[in-house]
């Protein structure tokens, strides 16, 4: 390694034999578990934290196969920015976290004001090796929905959690009320932005409503994760979620309420320790307003 890199390595990856070249801000996004996106690779690139055998590796080499590539800890800024929230830690270990996301603030992106930002304020650091420099979410929630998240905390544990998410091993609930009336049951497939997309449901109490005809508490699963996915389903059977501006009706909202759409539980094997790990988390109290006796009983 040359000798003016000093920084931890944390990942490394060894290129299989290529047949054509291929350029390294091609090649390295989903090849290291902690940078979980193209931008974020890209990123890390800009800022020297990818090797080629030990050199810093730029956006233009070419990757021919057999390559070293790794990935550097990102050094620590003299005065990182971060948020003080009141954030609810459901579940914790050395290697992962279950993290109760307050409605009305994004996961993660370039804003101070981020679920992200607040992590390491709210939990405690990993003990192992491979820890990650700050805990990094594994999933997204949208702005308006509450809930749990689960977050990684070390290389391996976040690498097998997005694999599990991938491959479908995480169950993942939600309640929402949602507009008009509905059938019981359901699966809704419709492609959301052009690519395969299910959701389940099924309706735990329903009742009516002057303004609204009728609400539905509803129970919903995610099958994939696309952006968006629950709320222009349940838009696209006519029975939009109450608060949602975007897809829902217009004028069809409770003012002040926002959203009603909360990730309720997440079911998994741990990805280290194989422990079964079940985090239910109840909904805020505008919940309970519409539908406390039946919530009462979940």
């Amino acid at each position: 390694m040359d000798k003016g890199i000093s920084a931890e390595i944390i990942e490394s990856y060894t290129v299989a034999p290529r047949q054509e070249r291929i350029r390294l801000s091609d090649f390295a996004p989903g090849i290291f578990a902690s940078l979980n996106s193209i931008k974020s690779t890209k990123k890390a690139i800009k800022k020297g934290r990818v090797l080629i055998n030990g050199k810093r590796g730029y956006s233009g080499d070419y990757i021919w196969g057999g390559e070293s590539i790794c990935l550097l800890r990102e050094e620590e800024p003299k005065q990182r920015a971060t948020l003080e929230i009141n954030l609810e830690v459901q579940y914790e270990d050395d290697y992962l976290a279950v993290v109760n996301k307050p409605a009305g603030i994004l996961v993660s992106g370039n804003k101070r004001f981020t679920l992200q930002n607040a992590l390491g304020k709210v939990l405690k650091p990993s003990s192992r090796r491979d820890a990650l420099a700050r805990p990094e979410p594994i999933h997204r929630l949208d702005y308006p929905t509450s809930g749990a998240l689960l977050v990684g905390k070390t290389v391996l544990a976040t690498q097998l959690a997005n694999k599990m998410f991938k491959d479908r091993t995480i169950i993942k609930s939600y309640l929402a009320v949602t507009i008009g009336k509905q059938n019981r049951f359901g699966v809704v497939q419709d492609k959301v932005e052009g690519k395969a997309a299910k959701s389940e449901y099924k309706v735990l109490q329903s009742h009516p409503s002057k303004r609204f005809g009728f609400l539905n508490l509803v129970q919903l699963t995610l099958h994939t994760g696309r952006r968006h996915q629950l709320r222009i389903h349940m838009a696209g059977i006519g029975n939009p979620v109450l608060g949602d501006a975007e897809y829902g009706t217009e004028g069809l909202i409770l003012k002040g309420k926002g959203l009603y759409l909360h990730s309720h539980s997440l079911q998994f094997t741990h990805p280290i320790t194989h422990k079964a790990i079940k985090v239910v988390l109840a909904p805020p109290k505008k919940f309970f307003k519409l539908f406390a006796e039946r919530l009462a009983e979940l």
